[in-house]
């Protein structure tokens, strides 16, 4: 994944939007972190990038002690409210990189589709240090690809991102080996027991819906007001002139790493 610094901010200004459009994570996903690791009322949990919450709830729910980190000011707020009703939530405003905390303090950490935005010797470094002896390490994410089965779309597509977006669509499907390289980075940084597992879902959109998506995405997002309009006319009209709904094939990618 290309990424372009400065963006990590941009979800910051469309938070009830992000958390109206972007999909949470299939239960299977939160099985094998229990599997994994045990979480339960006594064990301390922290959360990098909380987002709009899109992940927290099963772990959450668990009664555990949960502290989240949010960059974006408007993001932890909306998440603080989200979750307030729960006594043992805690919301801290501030980078990853400026966290302060004991070493050895968490049993489970966990990052969904955020931890790509901290340089990886920073994170796998802080990350093993904060977590306790047995500890976990869950980074997960999700990857959309194209309607398989429209093939007009992609085509549409391809040619109204290349006047707007250059270079920026498509690639080809997120696969075991792209799970298993980010898997195989927490071996430098001392991990043990190091796994990683893929999951598979579809979502299907109406052409607005479809929009609305598209304007959580950071680099959709930091295109000029008026020159992302007629992009995102160009490939609403692109869907309704082919079906007037698109589906989206998505591969979630889990790694798992614990601390010796």
């Amino acid at each position: 994944m290309s990424i372009i610094k400065g963006l990590e901010t941009t979800f910051n200004s469309v938070y009830t939007e992000y958390d109206k459009w972007r999909p949470t994570y299939v239960k299977e996903l939160y099985d094998d972190i229990f599997n994994a690791k045990e979480i339960n009322q006594s064990s301390n949990v922290l959360e990098v990038g909380i987002g709009t919450g899109q992940a927290t709830l099963p772990i959450l729910e668990t009664g555990c002690s949960f502290t989240a980190i949010e960059l974006g000011d408007q993001l932890a707020e909306f998440s603080r409210n989200k979750f307030k009703n729960y006594k043992k939530f805690n919301v801290k405003n501030l980078s990853f990189q400026d966290f302060q905390c004991a070493p050895n303090s968490f049993d489970l950490i966990f990052s969904a589709t955020a931890f790509h935005w901290i340089p990886e010797d920073i994170g796998y470094t802080k990350v093993f240090d904060m977590l306790k002896s047995g500890g976990i390490f869950a980074r997960f994410a999700n990857h959309p690809f194209k309607d398989k089965k429209r093939d007009s779309i992609h085509i549409a597509f391809e040619n109204i991102y290349a006047k707007y977006m250059p270079g920026s669509l498509g690639g080809n499907e997120y696969s075991e080996e792209n799970a298993k390289n980010i898997a195989d980075i927490a071996y430098k940084y001392g991990f043990v027991d190091i796994s990683y597992r893929l999951y598979h879902r579809t979502r299907t959109f109406t052409a607005d819906d479809y929009i609305s998506l598209l304007g959580t995405y950071s680099d959709h997002i930091a295109i000029e007001e008026a020159t992302r309009m007629k992009f995102f006319d160009e490939i609403r009209e692109a869907i309704n002139d082919n079906g007037g709904i698109i589906t989206l094939y998505d591969t979630i990618d889990l790694q798992l790493a614990r601390k010796p």
